[in-house]
């Protein structure tokens, strides 16, 4: 009989499974429906436009008299709708003497046209981009423009206004309307931009 006898060697315990994991719960994003109708707030939104000055430079200016409406579809973009009136008497660009010339006959002949309207013919949604075709008329000319607008969301205010927010922007000639003005410079070129860039920054209440 030996007298060392040789230990079998034990197979290490496996080790235990970790216990299976639950799936995380997955967030759903609620995306608020903001159908229904609306009133743009003045107070809140700025049309304004930007124009190349002495080819060197921009002015900005804004209208600070304007009302408008909008129908938001969020089931059928298409039924939407928005329709917009400025007083072309409340343009403003930081200059009285430019602001007079703006009125006069050379440019908006606010005496003869008080009003610019614009009024949609078509909305298209891509997402949050919603991009509004329609009527805008500056003196006695309509012509049709599609403007891009981003949307901005959604919240209720302290008073309980639930508001949507919207910016946009398009570029137009404004010789189209007939805004054909202009001044020669010495160092060539002319003294005001034909290309008007139009930014809206819309802040629009629900109507109860």
């Amino acid at each position: 009989m030996p007298l060392f006898k040789r230990k079998t060697k034990t197979a290490p315990a496996a080790a235990a499974a970790p216990a299976a994991t639950a799936p995380a719960a997955v967030a759903t994003a609620t995306v608020p429906d903001i159908a229904g109708a609306y009133t743009i707030d003045p107070s809140h939104t700025r049309v304004g436009f930007v124009a190349r000055h002495a080819m060197v430079t921009s002015v900005r200016g804004s209208f600070l008299d304007f009302e408008g409406t909008a129908t938001v579809d969020t089931a059928t973009p298409s039924a939407s709708s928005v329709s917009l009136t400025i007083k072309a008497a409340s343009v403003t660009t930081g200059s009285a003497d430019r602001d007079g010339h703006l009125v006069s006959a050379d440019f908006f002949d606010a005496e003869t046209y008080p009003t610019l309207t614009f009024a949609s013919t078509d909305v298209e949604r891509d997402g949050d981009t919603w991009t509004i075709t329609g009527d805008l008329t500056i003196k006695d000319v309509t012509k049709s423009v599609s403007i891009d607008f981003d949307f901005l969301g959604t919240a209720q205010d302290p008073f309980g206004n639930t508001r949507i927010g919207f910016e946009g922007e398009v570029t137009v000639n404004r010789k189209d309307w007939g805004l054909t003005w202009n001044a020669a410079l010495e160092t060539g070129g002319v003294l005001v931009s034909d290309k008007i860039k139009l930014a809206f920054d819309v802040s629009a209440i629900k109507s109860a």
